[in-house]
């Protein structure tokens, strides 16, 4: 059975920090490309960053690059989001995704989300 679980969110004031970590199981982790997305209400789905799977490629969005920094774990089937920074925009539900191609089929599974709220 195939779960991704995601956790570290919070509440947290602008310029603080949190780190995200998303748990893997149930598929060959080390062999899947690993992503953050956010969502914030009323707005669309975003990719965050994303690793490749041996963790040299990464990829960021423009707004949080220089803040966000994308890492994983293949021993312990485990992707971070280490969020410095932060400010009011980047409160939304963040979803860790694992994404794999082969032989032209898609095969991807998205986590539950864990909600991160920038306040004062």
């Amino acid at each position: 059975q195939v779960q991704l679980v995601e956790s570290g969110g919070g509440l947290v004031q602008p310029g603080g920090s949190l780190r995200l970590s998303c748990a893997a199981s149930g598929f060959t982790f080390s062999i899947y490309t690993m992503s953050w997305y956010r969502q914030a209400p009323g707005k669309d789905r975003e990719l965050v960053a994303d690793i490749g799977s041996i963790g040299r490629s990464t990829n960021y969005a423009d707004s949080v690059k220089g803040r966000f920094t994308i890492s994983r774990d293949n021993a312990k089937n485990t992707v971070y989001l280490q969020m410095n920074s932060l400010k009011p925009e980047d409160t939304a539900v963040y979803y860790c995704k694992a994404d794999r191609v082969r032989g032209g089929i898609r095969y991807d599974y998205w986590g539950q989300g864990t909600q991160v709220t920038v306040s004062s």
